[in-house]
């Protein structure tokens, strides 16, 4: 609802990423994942800051199952420290949280 999904995704294909063994794969994966999410101006641009951005850049030709390690986890806190709880106060969750308290009371 608040057009923060990419942070989540970025951080669930990074989780899977992590787990890729074959070198080829890992190369094709790492540059789908810095089009989509690292590059400027890219559809999911996540919020990162620029030295993070340049050394993902720098190693995205022989990237390793750690290249976006640093940008998963600045991608967490944000998610930690502002979308999450700013969607434990949104009605929406109010809502089905009253919900699930009235259908664990009848």
């Amino acid at each position: 609802m608040e057009h923060s999904d990419e942070n989540i995704k970025f951080w669930m294909a990074c989780e899977t990423y992590k787990k890729i063994a074959s070198q080829r794969s890992r190369i094709s994966k790492a540059k789908k994942l810095y089009k989509i999410y690292i590059q400027p101006q890219s559809p999911r641009e996540i919020n990162i800051d620029s030295s993070t951005r340049e050394n993902i850049c720098r190693n995205i030709q022989e990237p390793t199952q750690t290249c976006f390690e640093e940008a998963q986890r600045i991608v967490y806190m944000h998610m930690e420290r502002d979308s999450y709880p700013r969607f434990l106060k949104s009605e929406m969750y109010q809502k089905l949280l009253k919900t699930m308290q009235s259908s664990s009371n009848s």
